[in-house]
């Protein structure tokens, strides 16, 4: 009887142990996480930002136009001028002499001129009486004529040297902003000098001088007429809040570089740029009105071939090869392969593979790294 319990005792553990050993059903894996962007057509500028130098609208050179000692320097260095200001005054005094003598030269031409018409006049009463010969007379007209002659010749003498006299103030040519002054009171200049006095430069508009590739100013010039605008940015790249117009390039290609000069003109009401500083200006290169874009991150590469991850109704994926154009920020304008409306994968590519399903959530540039939702996270347990 005992034989028998053991027996039965046996055969139930055996019993426990073989269903300790049963296989548990696997669970089916599942569906990856991804994060989805519907593509949706958008205005878009392409711009370069280009390195360039400020240049003054207008410089001019200032030059005596008579020689002479420098007697007294009219303005501060670095101040606002006018066209017109007295800016240096030379030793006058030569120049007053000339003045008088010439003046002397015109009365004394006169005097002569009013002497040979009062000869002329009384030789022409005489004539028609036969007192005076054909000879006499003739002699008389010229004398006349040739007197008439001097006194429009000491007049433009004197209009001269009353040039010379108002050249002894040297006056500014335009208005704008004076640099130091080159000389100094007491120096001897004179018209055929090297070197200038001074220099005046109008600085409330500027240009802007940037170079661009040839190829890519064709894209500016495709629209005639339309004025091209150009955002100014310091040294570092930061914004200064002035904007200019692209006035015209260059007519020649420089051979090495491929380059065209670009003319940007600025108002500079507040002086903020100065001729000789290097700045950045950011010159539009295409405008495209209905633009598809994609993320970087969205672009998968295989053998010199791009493709991005496409969502079709069925939440399944599979690849598409797609055509870039430009890189803008951190996003290429889509040139083929995709139409509006479509949705791709920009997050959570790493378990992809053609024809399966996945579960999708809006694509936010700044989120964070995708993580499993917790009903996902529960099952996988």
């Amino acid at each position: 009887m005992k034989s028998v319990f053991r027996v039965a005792g046996s055969l139930l553990l055996m019993l426990g142990l073989s269903a300790c050993h049963q296989p548990e059903e696997i669970a089916a894996p599942a569906a990856p996480l991804t994060a989805i962007l519907q593509l949706e057509p958008a205005p878009l500028e392409l711009s370069d930002v280009l390195p360039g130098r400020v240049a003054a609208l207008r410089v001019a050179e200032i030059r005596p136009q008579v020689s002479g000692i420098i007697a007294k320097r009219l303005f501060e260095q670095g101040a606002e001028v006018q066209a017109g200001q007295a800016l240096f005054q030379l030793n006058d005094r030569p120049f007053a002499a000339e003045v008088a003598i010439a003046a002397a030269a015109v009365q004394s031409a006169e005097a002569g001129l009013a002497g040979s018409q009062l000869q002329l006049r009384r030789l022409q009463q005489l004539q028609h009486t036969g007192a005076v010969s054909r000879q006499a007379y003739d002699e008389a007209k010229t004398q006349h004529a040739r007197a008439q002659a001097e006194v429009a010749q000491a007049k433009a003498t004197l209009q001269r040297r009353q040039l010379d006299l108002n050249f002894a103030t040297v006056e500014a040519p335009i208005a704008g902003r004076i640099d130091q002054t080159l000389v100094s009171e007491g120096a001897l200049v004179s018209s055929t000098d090297a070197q200038p006095l001074t220099r005046v430069q109008q600085i409330d508009q500027v240009y802007v001088d940037v170079r661009q590739s040839a190829s890519q100013l064709q894209a500016i010039s495709a629209e005639p007429g339309s004025d091209i605008a150009a955002d100014i940015l310091d040294s570092q790249g930061q914004a200064t809040g002035l904007r200019g117009k692209v006035l015209f390039s260059g007519i020649s290609v420089e051979p090495g570089t491929g380059d065209v000069q670009l003319r940007v003109l600025v108002d500079n009401p507040q002086h903020r740029l100065l001729p000789g500083m290097y700045v950045q200006a950011r010159i539009p290169r295409a405008r495209y009105e209905q633009a598809l874009t994609i993320p970087q991150q969205a672009v998968v590469r295989h053998g010199g071939q791009t493709f991005v991850w496409l969502l079709d109704a069925r939440q399944q994926v599979r690849q598409v090869a797609v055509t870039l154009g430009e890189l803008t920020g951190q996003h290429y304008r889509l040139v083929a392969g995709l139409s509006a409306g479509q949705q791709i994968v920009v997050a959570g590519l790493e378990r992809l593979s053609d024809g399966i399903t996945v579960e999708t959530q809006p694509w936010q540039p700044t989120a964070e790294p995708l993580t499993a939702n917790p009903v996902t996270a529960s099952q996988r347990h």
